[in-house]
């Protein structure tokens, strides 16, 4: 798979040992409605803060929508693909279907005329790594372009992510529970 994302997971044998539990793709992968490209890598997920280091239990079997759980994070990876020619395509409907496709049709941006289709806003911290490529951070008012080696910390504000290349973008993301 061209947008995978090869995740080493640690862990404990049965003598209290540190050993590798899985090395392998990551097998939560999910691909938005209305994002053409977009491959959402889940890599982990904890349940509670702080989180538990007990077991050996992979956290990432179950469904994992936009937000991190309540209490919780979500560590991820998103290869955005170039969004020419079908960005213009997606209009309010669209949007929605895609948030609600991710358990968070609540999140998508309900005003007139957004500035990006996409904008939304999440009750949660998101600390982020551009690893390749480049992707606009659009906000209300204002957008940056972010590059490779760049981070963020996007703190619950309405947003979207434009990548206006011709090359894929690969983010990081950590995302924690946060609150309004």
């Amino acid at each position: 798979m061209a947008n995978g994302v090869r995740r080493v997971v640690t862990g404990h044998d049965a003598r209290g040992k540190a050993v590798v539990i899985l090395d392998e793709e990551t097998p939560n992968v999910v691909r938005p409605p209305a994002r053409p490209g977009v491959a959402i890598n889940n890599i982990w997920r904890a349940l509670e803060s702080p989180a538990s280091l007990a077991g050996n239990e992979d956290t990432t079997k179950a469904t994992i929508g936009l937000e991190p759980p309540k209490n919780g994070s979500v560590f991820r990876v998103i290869n955005f693909p170039p969004e020419k020619g079908w960005i213009d395509k997606v209009d309010r409907a669209a949007a929605m279907a895609s948030f609600a496709a991710l358990g968070a049709k609540y999140a998508a941006d309900a005003s007139a005329k957004p500035p990006h289709p996409l904008m939304h806003k999440t009750e949660s911290i998101d600390y982020g790594l551009v690893l390749e490529g480049e992707i606009y951070l659009v906000l209300d008012e204002s957008e940056v372009l972010l590059r490779a080696g760049d981070t963020f910390v996007q703190r619950g504000t309405n947003h979207a992510w434009s990548n206006r290349s011709d090359a894929d973008c690969k983010v990081m993301f950590v995302l924690i529970d946060g609150k309004f």
